[in-house]
């Protein structure tokens, strides 16, 4: 084989065959031939080995900045020990953020009243809400906790538990920070939920639902004016969506105290037993059902004024019909007496005539969106109530608006709002009507009446009768009776 390569070698360097040359000539190319390919060898060999390195030393530099960029300088080689650490503590990172939720609303902006001064809200005395479109003057929060301990994924065959921590924050956008004294009281913090919840814990009613602790509970809710019809939120415990045939039934105990109200009992505590019967068939949407039965222990006062024992009641009956012309309609009508006649876990002030309380609320309110380019919520409130004295009448407030909105592609949009209310107080010299009525050109998040988040600049007048005079807009406006505010809000809900 070596005869073959040298021959082969001469040939192609053209070197004549032996028979052509004399012997001594013929051994001198040979060996000049043999020291050329030897030193030409070598040269590839040390070239091959410069080559090697370079490559080890770039792929080491490439490893070692993706060490440092992503999990830092190892000391070492990782073992399997280390790896399957790593991998386990992931997956619990993993599970964890599984488990957790974050949601939460919030509101906040800035606005000036039409005499330069900061902006000021519009609402009718005696009146429980005011129209909100370009009518609030605060930032408001809430941040809301969940984890769910048992069953995430929430299947069916499962039983599943949760807790979750509501923290609500409001600040009259003054500044954000608190470094004057405010006589409003700048900033508000409030621990407003803080429960236990879990489901699926008995085969026989897998959807019922058992709680403990403080919430909101069940609340019913008017958007465009941020009134609450029923809001019993409080302290206690309770059983949800329990099937009955008909439809579904919750109990649940409530309660709240007045720490500035003491007797030789403690403080002055108000307990509510509170039953609702939902998604019962009705014709044209579902009916529910609510019953309220409120008592407080009385006693002499730490100032000797004698506290009544008081017991009363509160019923409703609500009709709505979901899923109706892109939005939902909703009725309903509402009687309270004595210490249930507000219709939450709230404490009015005690009185010797707290029993005879009375209060009357009817409402409805529709959000219809037949297409992406409209959408309407028109709203109604009836409300009647009495302190319970003989020596007084009744109080009202009748009120009545609308919000339109136009959508002009998937993100801008123009809101409207105007809105009518009359109060009459059966106390007090008040009585007369307020209206007011809003423009706002609007940035969202889509083409719905709720798609948040969203921007909104916006311009507010309003006007009020001569009897409203004084109590209607603030220093701004305590002699007039009509006024103007301007601004920017933001507002979301996650």
């Amino acid at each position: 084989m070596k005869s073959l390569a040298w021959a082969a070698t001469l040939l192609l360097l053209g070197v004549r065959p032996a028979s052509a040359q004399p012997p001594d000539d013929l051994q001198e190319q040979l060996r000049l031939l043999k020291q050329q390919y030897e030193e030409t060898s070598r040269e590839l060999q040390r070239r091959i080995s410069v080559l090697e390195q370079e490559i080890n030393k770039k792929n080491e530099e490439t490893q070692r900045a993706a060490d440092q960029q992503f999990q830092g300088e190892l000391p070492s080689s990782p073992r399997y020990d280390l790896l399957r650490e790593a991998d386990t503590r992931i997956k619990g990172l993993e599970e964890a953020l599984k488990a957790f939720e974050f949601h939460g609303y919030f509101r906040s902006g800035h606005g000036l009243n039409s005499r330069g001064g900061h902006q000021v809200a519009f609402q009718a005395p005696g009146a429980g809400a005011k129209y909100r479109l370009g009518n609030e003057a605060e930032t408001y929060g809430e941040l809301i906790f969940v984890n769910n301990w048992l069953n995430p994924e929430r299947h069916s065959d499962k039983a599943w538990l949760t807790t979750e921590v509501l923290v609500e924050a409001n600040t009259t956008n003054s500044a954000n920070y608190a470094s004057f004294p405010d006589p409003n009281d700048n900033d508000q913090f409030r621990f407003r939920e803080a429960f236990v919840r879990g489901g699926n814990l008995f085969a026989s009613q897998p959807e019922a639902k058992f709680w403990a602790g403080e919430r909101y509970y069940r609340r019913q809710h008017i958007e465009i004016d941020d009134f609450y019809p029923l809001d019993m939120s409080g302290y206690g415990a309770g059983v949800e969506d329990l099937k009955v045939g008909v439809g579904k039934l919750s109990v649940a105990y409530l309660a709240g105290a007045r720490p500035d109200i003491t007797t030789p009992n403690g403080r002055y505590v108000k307990s509510n037993v509170d039953v609702r019967l939902y998604d019962v068939k009705a014709p044209g949407g579902t009916l529910a059902g609510w019953f309220d039965f409120a008592t407080g222990k009385g006693g002499p006062t730490s100032g000797g004024a004698p506290l009544p024992t008081d017991s009363g009641f509160a019923l409703g009956l609500k009709h709505q019909r979901l899923e109706w012309h892109g939005g939902y309609h909703a009725f309903g009508i509402q009687y309270g007496k004595g210490p249930a006649s507000n219709f939450s876990t709230s404490i009015d002030d005690p009185t010797p005539f707290l029993d005879r309380r009375e209060r009357l609320l009817i409402t409805e309110h529709v959000l219809l969106q037949p297409n992406e380019k409209f959408a309407i919520m028109p709203i109604f409130i009836y409300q009647r109530s009495r302190d319970g004295d003989p020596r007084h009448g009744w109080d009202e407030w009748v009120s009545f608006g609308a919000r339109p909105m136009l959508f002009f592609s998937k993100y801008l949009s123009l809101a409207l709002e105007a809105g009518l209310d009359h109060t009459r107080t059966a106390v007090g010299p008040y009585e007369g009507w307020l209206g007011k009525f809003t423009i706002a050109p609007q940035i969202g998040a889509g083409r719905k009446f709720f798609s948040r988040p969203v921007l909104r600049a916006f311009l507010t007048y309003a006007t009020w009768s001569d009897g409203l005079r004084g109590a209607v807009g603030g220093i701004p406006f305590k002699d007039r009776t009509n006024g103007f505010t301007y601004g920017v809000q933001a507002e979301t809900w996650w």
